[in-house]
Formats: C-alpha cells, sequence, structure tokens
C-alpha cells in the first residue's frame, strides 16, 4: 500500500463572505502527480495555499505526512520545507546572483554543505537551460528564465510533495518543452506533486490523476488522465475541455 503524503479533510475556505473551497477532501499518495484544473477563479491556486499553510483556512484540517500543517503552529518552518511550492511570481532576490538565490534556503536553513548543495544547483540550473547563467542578476533574466530558476529553488530543498502553480504561464513557448522533461523526469523518479495549470497538454502528458475544479470543488476526478482528456464525463468538463487545443 502506497504511503499518504498528503491528506485534506473538510477544508473550508473563504474571504468573507466569498466561499472559495467547500468542505473539500482529498488524498495524496506517494508517486501520485494529480493535476489540477478548472476555470479561473474555482479556487485553484487557493488549495494549493492552503497546503502550504500560506493561507488561514475556516474549516478542516491538512496532514503531510500525517502531521497537521497550519500557520499558528509552533514547527512550521520544518513542516514548509516537506512542502516545496513554486509561484505563479517568481519572488528572487535582486541582489543576490542567480546561483545564490538557489543555494541560500538549503544552507541557511536546512545547514546542509555548501559544496554539496552547489553540485546539485548547478546540476538542476543545467536541467532547464540556466547553468551558463548562474552568476547573473535576476534583472539580466527574462520572466520565464527567473521562473525556471524559481522551479530549481524549490526542487533543491528535496521537499515530501511539490506544488507548481502555473510553472509555464511566464515561459516562451519554445522553453515550456524544456520545463515538461524536467517535470516528467522528476515523476518517473517518484516525486510526489501537486500541479496547478491551464496547459492542458502538460497536464494531459504529466498526471497520474487529474481534478476538475469548479466553485470550490471537485466536479470530476479521474484515475485515468489520457481517457479524462479524450472523453470526460461531466457536461461542465466536456465544455471546459473544448476550449483548449491539447
Amino acid at each position: 500500500m502506497k504511503q499518504s503524503l498528503l491528506e485534506i479533510k473538510h477544508l473550508n475556505k473563504a474571504y468573507g463572505e466569498n466561499i472559495i473551497l467547500k468542505s473539500f477532501n482529498l488524498k495524496v499518495e506517494k508517486g501520485d502527480v494529480v493535476v489540477v484544473i478548472g476555470p479561473s477563479g474555482c479556487g485553484k491556486s487557493t488549495l494549493l495555499r492552503c497546503i502550504n499553510a500560506l493561507e488561514d483556512i475556516q474549516g478542516g484540517e491538512i496532514l503531510i505526512g500525517g502531521e497537521p500543517i497550519s500557520r499558528n503552529a509552533k514547527n512550521i518552518s520544518t513542516m514548509r520545507q516537506k512542502v516545496g511550492m513554486v509561484f505563479q511570481s517568481y519572488d528572487l532576490f535582486p541582489h543576490k546572483t542567480i546561483l545564490d538565490n538557489v543555494l541560500l534556503a538549503p544552507i541557511k536553513v536546512q545547514k546542509r554543505k555548501r559544496n554539496e548543495v552547489e553540485k546539485e544547483a548547478l546540476e538542476l540550473l543545467g536541467k532547464v537551460g540556466l547553468a551558463d547563467r548562474k552568476n547573473d542578476y535576476p534583472r539580466q533574466l527574462s520572466g520565464g528564465q527567473k521562473q525556471r530558476v524559481a522551479i530549481v529553488r524549490a526542487l533543491i530543498m528535496h521537499p515530501d510533495i511539490l506544488l507548481l502553480d502555473e510553472i509555464t504561464a511566464a515561459l516562451d513557448p519554445e522553453m515550456v518543452r524544456e520545463v515538461l522533461e524536467v517535470v516528467i523526469s522528476l515523476a518517473k523518479s517518484g516525486s510526489t506533486m501537486m500541479i496547478v495549470t491551464h496547459e492542458m497538454a502538460f497536464a494531459k502528458a504529466i498526471a497520474t490523476r487529474v481534478l476538475f475544479l469548479e466553485n470550490g470543488e471537485i466536479v470530476e476526478e479521474s484515475k485515468e488522465p489520457k481517457a479524462f482528456f479524450e472523453s470526460p464525463q461531466t457536461e461542465r468538463a466536456k465544455k471546459f475541455l473544448k476550449s483548449f487545443e491539447y
């Protein structure tokens, strides 16, 4: 039996009177690649932010490896190391080089040796086509390049589960494939991921499970991604997918 890494029980999230997630339930097991799709405003990105305890919740609980995670927990720093996240924005430190941006957290937070971390950082930067930019500063990179650095920064922390929020959104079309290949490689190595995306080809290629959300609820779930994209079972999912070419 696979080990459950993430369990969400009756999660409720609202901003004032605006309900975002309604009694949301989900279990993610080790090795799962769960792709979350749905129309804008359906709660996809908010779900990831709740999992990483970046948002307060109004009900339910979120367990990482059987331990509850919340913004007010005393062990929040330790728990967040188990949950890597790449945001839609990259938020790099402008006064540090690309390499130093990647090295900062594993050295300062995880207390790892610089020579070990630097070797891994250069390998990861190479996989996303940026090893030769290690001594540049964020201002010298394009938006897409900065996003790839942010992906490397999350991966080098060796999280138990990696949350990816629209990671291809800032990339030029010709660079999407390179990032996709990196993520596919991670999936093949057994990494556990939750991915929010509007890129249906990306979703179809990487997912082991697909969740289709609307109005904060799971409208359709499939453990056969190919079948979902070719023949969704709900009318709402059919209508949604018709607006994409994949």
